[in-house]
């Protein structure tokens, strides 16, 4: 155990490729970390907020409703409100049945 080998200019001077190596290292922990930050701003951006579908234009909410979540059927569309109310429309856009939340079974 004569020699320290711990030493980094004594070790580039007798292995000169080292350097390369630790430059080589380096970089690449550099762009893993950047693609790291990359992935989590991305699925933050997307995974944010749940954007409801558009309601379609024939469809006429009653004064003062706001759509809480949307749901197509085949030949239904479903609108729940954030009063809770659920409106059944088909597809012309005619309201057929209204559910209030005091209704509910």
């Amino acid at each position: 155990m004569g020699e320290d080998d711990t030493d980094w200019k004594r070790a580039t001077k007798a292995v000169p490729e080292l350097r390369l190596l630790k430059a080589l290292v380096t970089g690449l922990a550099l762009v893993m970390g950047l693609g790291m930050v990359a992935i989590v701003a991305l699925l933050w951006m997307r995974l944010g907020q749940p954007v409801l579908p558009e309601l379609p234009a024939a469809i006429a909410l009653p004064e003062g409703a706001a759509p809480a979540a949307i749901t197509f059927a085949r030949d239904w569309t479903v609108v729940v409100t954030e009063a809770g109310e659920v409106l059944l429309y088909d597809r012309s856009g005619a309201l057929h049945g209204q559910v209030s939340p005091d209704q509910a079974p």
